[in-house]
């Protein structure tokens, strides 16, 4: 499915998902849309099938779950190999989510969490001993997420006039 495929019922789909997946029905999507519930349905069938939406996860407090640190790791990889060891470093214990970058030295930014700095340096261990140098780590305190502003017709259309 190519960005000229997903209209504004689609977007406005996408942006009621990403605010809170779990309590937004379809018939709460199709009031916003103003389109059935069953084309909610079918909209959201086909946006899961063409791999537009990926998942539906929780938003976790790693801190409040007994993890307080949260770390970034940006890392080097060999340009043909970096591709490659996503899945292998998403299996490392403590490791929550890679990104693979186009540009600048670094082209993997790795996010991990622990309970102890011990536990990020084994992470970071770890992607030393798969080839990779680890060029930087940045604690973080903060990560806070939003829906996609340009999903979000009524709020599309306030920044237009």
């Amino acid at each position: 499915m190519a960005g000229e495929d997903i209209d504004d019922v689609d977007k406005a789909i996408l942006y009621a998902l990403q605010e809170d997946a779990r309590n937004m029905s379809s018939g709460d999507i199709a009031k916003r849309t103003g389109t059935s519930d069953s084309t909610v349905r079918k909209r959201i069938q086909r946006l899961e099938s063409d791999g537009v939406v990926k998942g539906y996860s929780a938003s976790v407090d790693y801190g409040k779950s007994g993890y307080p640190l949260r770390m970034l790791l940006y890392c080097t990889a060999s340009i043909p190999k970096r591709g490659e060891l996503v899945p292998e470093i998403l299996e490392m214990d403590g490791v929550v989510a890679v990104q693979e970058l186009v540009t600048g030295e670094q082209n993997l930014l790795v996010t991990a969490v622990g309970e102890t700095d011990s536990d990020i340096t084994s992470i970071a261990q770890e992607l030393l001993d798969m080839g990779l140098t680890v060029a930087d780590e940045v604690l973080v305190r903060t990560h806070e997420t939003t829906p996609f502003g340009k999903f979000d017709a009524e709020r599309h259309a306030e920044n237009d006039s």
